[in-house]
């Protein structure tokens, strides 16, 4: 048997609300339920739960995320288009990676600079 949606939402890191916002949207499918009616997630539900976390961490676009969903549900008939679609989303977060690390170095110089001050 699977856990509860509060459950669910403390591991996953995500709100009850955001986890029933995702079901609507088709980025998660329709979660099995219980006698009583309450949702009942399972281990690869937190799994694929985890995945679209690291994509949403990452800055991949609501769209773009259901895009992937949509492929997923498809089968492996469409590996193609998701190893492509990661791969572009990829090299957006390599960019992003590459503008924060300078954009880190700029900072370290300033407080490397206020530091020697301080220590004048």
């Amino acid at each position: 048997m699977g856990i509860t949606i509060q459950e669910a939402s403390r591991k996953s890191g995500l709100s009850a609300h955001t986890l029933r916002y995702y079901e609507r949207i088709g980025l998660i499918h329709e979660v099995d339920r219980r006698p009583n009616g309450h949702r009942s997630y399972a281990a690869p539900d937190l799994n694929w739960l985890d995945f679209l976390t690291k994509l949403r961490t990452t800055g991949m676009p609501i769209a773009a995320m259901c895009r992937y969903a949509e492929l997923r549900r498809q089968g492996s008939e469409s590996f193609a288009e998701r190893r492509r679609l990661l791969q572009a989303h990829r090299e957006r977060v390599k960019a992003q990676i590459a503008q924060l690390t300078g954009d880190l170095a700029v900072l370290d110089h300033k407080i490397d600079f206020y530091t020697a001050q301080e220590n004048e």
